[in-house]
């Protein structure tokens, strides 16, 4: 089967290993965002997706979008069977979805109708979801509304971040990818419409999504911290400065504590600060002070002087 690939993401790199690697598919070309400024000195950074393009030898297009222009012409010449979208981020039109007899077909990291949108994993933690997984489905023209494929269900361990759960999936819908590829080119499997009941979205998660609000639960802090690490981190604020937090956990108080204030820190031992939840405590394990390395959460009290009593807002 000969495809366009479409993605950006570093989860989208196993399902193209995947593919490039299959001897009944055909990689005519995959096509992913230019190098945009990253990291100290911001220096232009090709997409993950373009890397591994190029390692697996397959030709690779950085172009913005494919509604129109050189990304349009490309597809169009390359008379693939089917698109393959993992993680690319742009809603295709229909003048594109018909560039493929096959139409295209995208892989999801959610079990849809559940979390439609840019980020389902990050969603799935901050609602505390027991599981999680990988849909493969036709793109419509709506938002992640197309019929569904295949699915494959995965669980949400207590230990996930959306780093770890999400390189999780991409594994998972790499495989789930190679398995239903072929049944679907050759009409064997037959699209399910996708119920509405059920649905729920998951836009992106912005700036605002990233403070973390300590009139919450302790459950609800260490939830949303996970959804957010490995990056951008949440964040509070301490002495003024901007703090990422990157690991934390529930915590239960220390003996003969009473309930503080929320952001309040209760205790600073041996394994790290603990601060006042809306509803218990938590402990922070893993942060990254302003314009410094990632560290424990005990280093950076020892080293902060952190005293009880002091404030996270």
């Amino acid at each position: 089967m000969r495809l366009v690939f479409l993605g950006n993401d570093p989860w989208s790199v196993p399902s193209l290993e995947a593919l490039a690697r299959d001897p009944g598919s055909e990689v005519a070309l995959v096509i992913t965002n230019p190098p945009r400024p990253a990291g100290r000195g911001s220096r232009l950074t090709p997409t993950a997706v373009a890397e591994a393009g190029r390692r697996l030898g397959v030709p690779v297009l950085e172009t913005d979008g494919v509604r129109g222009g050189e990304g349009f012409d490309a597809i169009r010449n390359a008379a693939p069977d089917v698109l393959v979208v993992v993680a690319y981020g742009e809603l295709l039109s229909p003048e594109v979805l018909g560039l493929a007899p096959l139409g295209a077909v995208n892989v999801h990291f959610s079990l849809l109708p559940r979390w439609r949108g840019a980020s389902p994993v990050q969603h799935a933690i901050l609602e505390g979801d027991p599981r999680t997984g990988v849909t493969v489905m036709q793109i419509d023209r709506g938002l992640d509304t197309g019929p569904i494929l295949a699915t494959s269900v995965e669980g949400i361990r207590p230990s996930d971040d959306a780093g770890s759960l999400g390189t999780r999936l991409a594994q998972v819908g790499a495989a789930l990818l190679l398995r239903t590829l072929p049944p679907y080119g050759s009409g064997t499997l037959k699209p399910a419409a996708q119920p509405q009941e059920g649905a729920t979205h998951a836009p992106k998660l912005g700036a605002r999504d990233r403070i973390i609000d300590w009139k919450r639960s302790a459950q609800s802090v260490a939830a949303r911290v996970r959804a957010l690490s490995p990056d951008p981190g949440a964040s509070t604020r301490f002495r003024g400065e901007v703090l990422k937090v990157l690991q934390a956990q529930p915590s239960q108080l220390p003996p003969g504590g009473v309930p503080a204030e929320p952001g309040t820190v209760v205790t600073v031992d041996t394994q790290g600060p603990v601060i006042a939840a809306g509803e218990g405590s938590v402990r922070l394990t893993l942060v990254a002070p302003s314009g410094r390395r990632r560290m424990s959460g005990a280093d950076w009290a020892r080293g902060a002087r952190i005293q009880p009593g002091e404030s996270l807002r």
